[in-house]
């Protein structure tokens, strides 16, 4: 009831909530179909689509300076919009990728595609504050959690369904599609307008920059907030769960039902763990802090019991373990950036952290996919293992960062950062 109620109270955050609804649908659809396709032009090669993650994941690190800076010089709705536009464009580009010899196309059009996306997020993150008392932020923020997580089901289980039943052409002229609803719905919204630098005060780009990484670095509290997304995203789920699902516990063809029964714990964990563990936040900054320290610990807790168990039923448990730990920290970590980071820079420190999540996800999906490569599937169960071990090192460094920030002046709630 409460998050219908911040919705009915704040009707241009609905509009924003649905846009993200939309938006993710169309991200997970997009995934699917795109799968699909470069695995049947590759005749089904791992490193065909690996590229294609790669494809999604590094254009963020490049376009991200130049994202913070642009949300917080210009209008963020209208660089969302213009985000959602330039995408439905792009994707209905893969309409020609129709053909093996065309293969090259897909990775040009997705390397262009999330260059566009690396706005939107931190804009979407950057813009909530204007759209929502700061009371009601960690509500909205746990509610963009369990969106996320159920679009992840819905787009997925629509991208298969459409593709399979009326081709792949439709499939992506529907995928477009999200992304000219949503931007429709953020047509609509009205923000009181906000204080922006005018262009006589504008830098050369990169003191813009530069003066969020300052920021950063001056208030300690922000400086280890920005690197919990990075810290929590050790070891890449995606490669092992795969895995898991088609090798060592498949059922149906190709391991697809035990895929699909892990990745719907995945989704169940993401949506209750922020529900569940919201009930110890009085909504300050301690007890933030303090809950993504929970959600570092099940995340180690989640790889270990991945680790060694003996049936899918027990890998399913330890993935939702493994999920409420990821939303935990996200959640928390978003939550506190908005309500301590001022609103002129929440484009630039926004784009820092998603800059982090996304390197932490290159190389851990390099480092996956090597040693799966090099040492086997037979392997998993061991890389499992070590992954946990390396997710300890965060846990650690962030129970640290607890003692330092808490005995700094920034760490009071009624100071930035």
């Amino acid at each position: 009831m409460q998050y219908l109620r911040l919705l009915r109270r704040n009707p241009d955050y609905a509009r924003l909530w649905l846009a993200q609804c939309i938006s993710l649908v169309g991200d997970w659809f997009s995934t699917i179909v795109l799968s699909a396709l470069v695995a049947q032009y590759s005749g089904g090669s791992g490193l065909a689509i690996s590229l294609l993650l790669l494809a999604r994941f590094l254009p963020p690190l490049a376009i991200s300076p130049i994202a913070g800076v642009l949300l917080d010089r210009y209008d963020r709705r209208k660089i969302l919009i213009a985000s959602d536009v330039l995408r439905f464009f792009v994707v209905l580009g893969f309409l020609l990728a129709d053909q093996p010899d065309r293969l090259w196309l897909i990775y040009a059009l997705t390397v262009i595609q999330f260059s566009f996306s690396a706005v939107f997020e931190p804009g979407r993150s950057a813009l909530l504050p204007s759209l929502v008392p700061r009371e009601d932020l960690v509500t909205a923020n746990i509610l963009g959690s369990i969106t996320w997580s159920v679009m992840l089901a819905v787009g997925g289980a629509l991208g298969g369904l459409v593709s399979g039943v009326f081709g792949t052409s439709t499939a992506l002229i529907f995928d477009a599609a999200t992304f000219a609803i949503s931007a429709l719905l953020l047509l609509s919204i009205r923000i009181a307008a906000t204080p922006r630098l005018s262009p006589a005060q504008h830098g050369n780009g990169l003191t813009d920059y530069l003066d969020g990484l300052r920021y950063a670095r001056q208030h300690p509290g922000t400086a280890a907030t920005l690197l919990v997304k990075a810290g929590g995203n050790i070891g890449n789920i995606d490669a092992i769960l795969i895995v898991y699902a088609t090798v060592l516990f498949s059922l149906g063809i190709n391991g697809s039902t035990s895929l699909g029964i892990l990745w719907s714990a995945f989704g169940i964990g993401a949506v209750i763990g922020p529900i569940v563990v919201d009930r110890w936040n009085d909504g300050s900054l301690r007890a933030m802090r303090r809950l993504i320290l929970v959600g570092y610990a099940f995340i180690s807790a989640g790889w270990f019991l991945l680790a060694g168990a003996p049936l899918l039923s027990i890998a399913a448990v330890a993935i939702v373990v493994k999920a409420m730990g990821s939303s935990l920290y996200w959640t928390f970590s978003s939550a506190i950036l908005q309500i301590t980071v001022p609103d002129e820079l929440l484009g630039r420190i926004f784009s820092l952290d998603t800059a982090g999540f996304q390197l932490l996800s290159v190389i851990s999906i390099i480092i996956t996919g090597i040693a799966l490569e090099v040492f086997g599937d037979g392997s998993v169960r061991t890389i499992t293992l070590i992954t946990g071990f390396a997710s300890i090192v965060p846990l650690l460094l962030w129970g640290a960062a607890l003692r330092w920030v808490n005995q700094s002046r920034q760490a009071a709630p009624s100071v930035a950062g």
